[in-house]
């Protein structure tokens, strides 16, 4: 385990230690969104609403996530239910819904911001009447007075300032310090009625989920005819094609992931500095002498020329002796001798029988061995 490994083990552990520590000391988060989705299980989404709605419909609910236009393309109704909540559809499907009202379709439309073209078609205004953070919603019909929902909660405060005559108002926002204001309406079109609900949380699972508020919700309900019901809610399908959506929707997956690109992060700073480049191995020059030595012997084995092999032993002994010992080597007499075994130190009696070994290595009549040259190469590298 190298030194950059132990940093990198160290580094990681901290990280998931400190992550540790804030998932333990994480408090619970609400989503309070509005986002009306029917797979949201969050306060102000529509999970509660869907799972009821064939309850509340009798069955007589058609659920598709098709835009209008393209849906009664491909489909010819009679006479109908035609639901709309918070979803942002086209101006030629709001032409369709429109066509089918005509008609004689009723449409309700459960949305906080209306339509330009349905204002303009059946004539009232919408706008922000109240800033409160609390409010009623209440309906004008005697027989559902004691049916209301108190909105606690981010009421989105829309409602009617101006409605035209023969717009009948169903609803209405009650505030301590404001004068009601209507927020519910039913208006005649063609063969048809438009419904226009302008507070789309009295749906979501948060009130829906408090006890009386589903009778409210039932109530709205009610002023449709007893007739099958299209739903036109808002298609998923984008956010369910993202590959990330599953893992970003799982705390531990978001936290496995974040924690996993986190550490590529760290890897990458940490190799992001410059390496030392690779040093190419350069063979070294090799010292051929020995190589030559060892054929040039081969070659004397293999001719058998002991004696010049021999003299050649000598001259380089004797040579040796001259610049190493400064002794001189050009009579090998008893002086020779005594000055050769004062130097080296070795018995005079090898001493005397190394020379008559280079004598007979120097005379080129000698008669001499194998035998003979090892033992004289012996004794010549023993002295000196």
């Amino acid at each position: 385990m190298n030194k950059t490994f132990k940093i990198y083990a160290v580094i990681f552990i901290v990280v998931m230690i400190i992550l540790a520590l804030f998932e333990v000391n994480k408090k619970e988060t609400t989503d309070w969104r509005k986002n009306f989705n029917t797979n949201q299980k969050s306060p102000f989404g529509l999970y509660v609403f869907d799972a009821e709605i064939k309850n509340l419909f009798k069955n007589k609910i058609k659920k598709t996530d098709q835009a209008p236009y393209d849906y009664y393309d491909e489909n010819k109704k009679e006479t109908h239910n035609i639901l709309v909540i918070e979803n942002d559809i086209d101006t030629q499907s709001w032409n369709k819904i429109l066509n089918e009202v005509s008609k004689g379709a009723n449409a309700m439309l459960i949305v906080s911001d209306i339509p330009q073209k349905i204002s303009d078609s059946i004539g009232y205004y919408d706008s922000k009447i109240s800033f409160e953070d609390e409010n009623v919603l209440k309906l004008t019909d005697k027989k559902y007075q004691n049916d209301f929902i108190k909105l606690d909660k981010f009421p989105s405060g829309k409602g009617f300032t101006y409605i035209k005559p023969g717009v009948e108002v169903l609803g209405k926002t009650v505030e301590k310090n404001n004068t009601d204001q209507a927020n519910f309406i039913k208006a005649k079109f063609g063969k048809g009625n438009i419904f226009v609900h302008c507070e789309p949380l009295f749906i979501t699972n948060y009130y829906l989920l408090k006890p009386g508020n589903v009778k409210y919700a039932q109530d709205v309900f009610s002023y449709l005819d007893d007739k099958e019901t299209i739903w036109f809610a808002e298609s998923n399908s984008k956010k369910s094609q993202f590959f990330m959506r599953f893992i970003l929707s799982n705390p531990a997956l978001k936290y496995a992931w974040w924690i996993l690109l986190g550490g590529l992060v760290l890897f990458i700073f940490f190799n992001a500095k410059r390496k030392q480049r690779i040093v190419p191995i350069i063979e070294p020059l090799k010292n051929t002498s020995v190589d030559f030595v060892k054929s040039i012997g081969n070659l004397y084995l293999q001719e058998g020329d002991f004696h010049d092999m021999m003299a050649k032993k000598a001259q380089y002994f004797l040579n040796k002796v001259r610049l190493e010992l400064l002794i001189d080597t050009q009579n090998l007499d008893e002086e020779f001798a005594k000055k050769l075994q004062l130097k080296t130190g070795k018995p005079i009696e090898m001493i005397n029988e190394a020379i008559v070994y280079i004598k007979n290595a120097q005379n080129p009549y000698a008669t001499v061995i194998k035998e003979d040259l090892v033992k004289m190469n012996k004794l010549l590298d023993e002295i000196i």
